[in-house]
């Protein structure tokens, strides 16, 4: 009771609640195109590469959403450039540029002597999350969400057929800088709810945890979506009735639904598969027994 008086009477609450439901759904819709492109290591080495660009935003005095998006791109076309030209395979060119951004990102924040900043920028705190934050999240999660719905053919030929996407004359680079560039965008979205160091789970879990429960991809991010901002409500309920940190609350959340999902899905749960597996040695030792 006290979480929902606090939601009709203070401000901060109203603000916690629309940004972090938005990052959960903008996280749970381009995390389904993440998981199904085999690309949560690049989702994970995006997220950690746009912390140096948000600290020479701070230091400049611009908007942290110039810098954070320009080396989240800049990251992603050095990933595919040394993995195309030396024999580096594409994981490990990703493990070596995305720490990089990561370890110059934190040298600059040190540099700038402030580690609250640091502690919110990796961790955050969607609890002191100011009006204008708030609709800065709301705005980039408009522009993905009609990306998305724009593109959505698109995406979808170029993330199960790549060869017939080429051959249908699709730009295939173009479309993968193009996914590249909405992940920044919500990974800084993204920095205030839960941070760069837990984004990750918010971009791969709501989204996995819908690959359980459909094999359509209009329903899987419908559900991504909403696991997402099931999530966000439940981990910022918590948070604020026990005061522990938001975004690890929200990814805890995010978890346990995953689990949930795991053991009880209709389609593809535990409980199911064992199930299905007493049924078919049920039917052999029948067919046993007759012979």
């Amino acid at each position: 009771m006290d979480f929902i008086h606090a939601l009709f009477n203070y401000g901060f609450m109203q603000k916690a609640l629309f940004t972090s439901m938005m990052v959960g759904i903008i996280c749970g819709v381009i995390g389904c195109y993440i998981i199904l492109r085999g690309m949560a290591l690049m989702g994970d080495a995006i997220s950690h590469a746009v912390l140096p660009g948000v600290a020479i935003s701070y230091m400049l005095g611009i908007n942290f959403f110039v810098g954070a998006v320009l080396t989240g791109v800049l990251t992603a076309i050095g990933i595919g450039f040394v993995s195309q030209n030396s024999r580096i395979k594409n994981d490990t060119s990703i493990g070596i540029m995305f720490t990089f951004a990561f370890a110059l990102g934190i040298i600059l924040i040190t540099m700038m002597r402030t580690s609250t900043d640091l502690y919110h920028i990796l961790f955050g705190n969607v609890l002191v999350v100011n009006a204008s934050e708030m609709w800065f999240t709301l705005i980039i999660g408009f522009i993905v969400i009609c990306c998305i719905y724009l593109f959505y053919k698109e995406l979808l030929v170029s993330t199960f057929d790549a060869t017939m996407s080429a051959a249908y004359g699709l730009p295939i680079k173009w479309i993968h800088y193009f996914l590249m560039t909405l992940l920044t965008m919500v990974t800084v979205a993204s920095l205030q709810t839960v941070g760069i160091i837990l984004v990750v789970a918010m971009l791969i879990t709501p989204a996995a945890t819908a690959y359980l429960l459909t094999d359509r991809l209009s329903i899987m991010l419908w559900l991504s979506a909403m696991l997402g901002a099931a999530a966000s409500i439940i981990g910022l309920y918590f948070s604020y009735t026990y005061n522990l940190a938001s975004g690890a609350t929200i990814v805890v959340a995010s978890t346990a639904l995953f689990f949930l999902a795991f053991i009880f899905s209709p389609k593809h749960g535990m409980l199911l598969k064992k199930w299905r597996s007493k049924q078919q040695k049920a039917r052999v030792n029948m067919q046993v027994l007759d012979q």
